[in-house]
């Protein structure tokens, strides 16, 4: 559950500039005869793009979750929401093959939103091989029952593909390649507000226990959306005639995260003197993000609020050769061969030094 003193921010004045635009009635309706898709349905983004396809009433629409009380909770959400819509609620996992072929062949989807993926940063430099398997090779399980089933799919990336010092980053960037390379759509967004395990919900809770606010450097800055935003962005992505595509939000300036914790602490404990801590960049911490690297370009898209970044893709040779060694050194629980296949797929990807040690240390247990 997301931290409840969260809930009555409002988030505007902490963005300084108006809502993004939301979706368009005239858009609204394109969803109404869809049979739908959406994977990591009960993380915060996922409940919020369920709660907002609920209310625009598709045919039909099937919710995957992996995580049991996630799914109960959103289980309660959406019945009461759903209307008229078929739904259909499944707790399982985009890597569960068996699972993709029962829900493909029951419902046959048209559109795949697929929010599902392991997201915090600094845990999965420790777990490597977990990112591996969840974000890259489980969006290719996803993308291949995509294709053949005509289904069209809309991944939700993050900036942190971009030029990446992550485990996470260097995956999503692969899931984006696998999508691109499927005909899809993806849509890298940037820190969701108000999110669960999100740094405004880490920064409230250390708010309410009387803590010090702890952020990583004083310059470090992210682009911040709502969620109300991520989820309209999201199916307006999908509505993206002309794929493949990779689309942005179109927001001019980050936000220093030092402003947020400012903030919220004036918002939180407004007669507090609350401190603010700085503490050092973390393993696969940037200080600034952005939403195309240098070798990208961006430009306006058909939809208001989105724009289109043209970027290099592996060729479908290279990108097959990768996938199937992921694949293997997942199973081996190899993370150097792991670490050098996404290298070849993300040639700008700087592994951290913690990831680096990991990948020596399994070298040398190799070579005994």
């Amino acid at each position: 559950m997301v931290d409840p003193s969260l809930e009555a921010i409002d988030w505007q004045r902490f963005l300084c500039r108006p809502p993004l635009q939301p979706l368009r009635e005239v858009d609204a309706a394109a969803f109404r005869s869809r049979s739908i898709l959406l994977t990591g349905a009960g993380g915060s983004i996922g409940t919020a793009i369920a709660s907002r396809l609920a209310r625009l009433h598709p045919a039909r629409i099937i919710l995957l979750e992996a995580s049991e009380s996630h799914f109960f909770a959103l289980d309660r959400l959406i019945r009461t929401e759903c209307g008229p819509t078929e739904i259909a609620f499944y707790l399982g996992s985009v890597c569960d093959a068996a699972l993709l072929d029962e829900i493909f062949s029951v419902h046959a989807p048209d559109l795949i939103l697929h929010a599902a993926a392991f997201k915090q940063v600094p845990l999965l430099e420790d777990q490597p091989l977990a990112a591996i398997f969840n974000n890259a090779l489980g969006t290719e399980t996803l993308s291949q029952y995509a294709a053949t089933n005509g289904s069209r799919i809309v991944l939700l990336s993050t900036d942190k593909a971009v030029d990446p010092v992550s485990i996470m980053g260097a995956t999503k960037r692969v899931a984006e390649q696998i999508t691109l390379s499927h005909n899809g759509v993806a849509l890298r967004l940037g820190n969701i507000l108000g999110s669960r395990d999100s740094v405004a919900e880490v920064f409230a809770q250390q708010i309410r226990m009387g803590q010090r606010i702890t952020v990583t450097d004083p310059t470090a800055r992210r682009y911040f959306l709502t969620l109300e935003e991520a989820a309209d962005l999201l199916l307006a992505a999908s509505l993206e005639f002309d794929s493949p595509a990779l689309l942005s939000p179109d927001l001019h300036a980050p936000h220093l995260i030092v402003d947020l914790a400012d903030f919220l602490a004036r918002e939180l404990a407004p007669n507090q003197e609350i401190p603010v801590q700085f503490t050092q960049l973390r393993p696969g911490d940037k200080e600034a993000e952005s939403f195309w690297a240098s070798n990208e370009t961006a430009e306006s898209s058909s939809r208001p609020g989105l724009l289109r970044i043209t970027t290099r893709q592996a060729s479908p040779i290279l990108l097959h050769k990768v996938l199937t060694s992921l694949r293997s050194a997942v199973e081996n629980r190899d993370v150097f061969e792991a670490i050098a296949g996404l290298m070849a797929l993300v040639p700008e990807y700087t592994p951290s030094q913690r990831v680096e040690a990991m990948a020596r240390e399994r070298r040398i247990q190799n070579s005994r």
